[in-house]
């Protein structure tokens, strides 16, 4: 029943849909670790945390950005957000549960272990979902270490999970855990975007708008609509930006448009060769300006 609650609704392109609680199937051993660069290291109050969406048949992984306070180990932190808090964005979620006890320490050789207890895996989750939920543990836990400079971002990390103390568990009754882990690249989001944040206010007048996109060949469409005061939205700007960055890399795209106060909602996709949208790399966000 859990993992059906937490599922329904979870709509990367913001239809209003229900998910199936099916995810397409994926083995991250077999697939790719390259090609998933880590954060850059930043002096800032805020910390990455990945969450999970569905983008038309496709589940990926997303970003955000946390306000932290204090200094507590930032992995520690991170995690503690991505298993005990909701995101921002109300298209995506976590089927983790906030866990009695966690502990996170890193070894001399890149290697973060994260020791759990069992109650954080209660939820009834199908292999696939499943191994997204590790995944969202791995790349919240290297982003997390990346961006606090406790890591180096140009070597490769990997992440060991025990489950209070011991290895050899089954995370939701379908992933081994023990073993040392990696980023799986397949697993993230072709696009998201940075800013604004969800529900985010900023001033009136011209307003930037910044995201990151795994394919900077692909261009990237953009839809700013604003809401009449009646739930209804009316498309106000169109265009289309590139990503900078190397072709078939990681890559961040920037726009802007002048915008009065009011409610809105900012749409952006990759487009094909044909100059059509994409349809699994769609990521929408509700802002506010005034």
């Amino acid at each position: 029943m859990l993992a059906v609650l937490l599922l329904t609704g979870c709509i990367a392109n913001g239809g209003g849909t229900e998910a199936s609680t099916i995810s397409p199937p994926v083995t991250a051993q077999d697939a790719p670790a390259s090609h998933a660069p880590l954060e850059t290291t930043q002096a800032s109050t805020k910390i990455p945390v990945y969450w999970i969406g569905r983008s038309k048949e496709e589940v990926y992984l997303y970003r955000e950005f946390r306000d932290i306070s204090g200094d507590g180990n930032p992995v520690t932190t991170a995690l503690r957000i991505m298993m005990s808090e909701k995101p921002l964005d109300h298209d995506f979620f976590t089927p983790w549960q906030a866990p009695e006890n966690l502990a996170t320490s890193i070894s001399g050789k890149n290697v973060i272990t994260v020791d759990i207890s069992r109650d954080a895996f209660n939820s009834n989750l199908d292999a696939g979902m499943a191994q997204r939920a590790v995944q969202q543990l791995v790349y919240t836990a290297t982003a997390a270490a990346s961006s606090s400079g406790l890591i180096n971002s140009g070597q490769q990390i990997q992440v060991v999970i025990l489950v209070d103390g011991h290895k050899d568990y089954m995370a939701f009754g379908q992933i081994k855990l023990g073993q040392p882990m990696e980023r799986n690249a397949s697993l993230v989001a072709p696009l998201w975007i940075i800013d604004p944040q969800e529900e985010t206010t900023l001033p009136a007048g011209a307003v930037k708008f910044n995201g990151r996109s795994t394919d900077s060949s692909k261009p990237v469409s953009w839809q700013i609509l604003q809401e009449n005061g009646k739930g209804e939205k009316t498309s106000l700007f169109t265009g289309q930006t590139q990503a900078t960055g190397d072709p078939d890399q990681y890559g961040v795209f920037t726009f802007s448009a002048q915008l009065k106060a009011g409610k809105y909602e900012l749409r952006v996709s990759q487009v094909d060769e044909a100059g059509a949208t994409i349809e699994t790399s769609i990521d929408t966000r509700l802002f506010n300006v005034g």
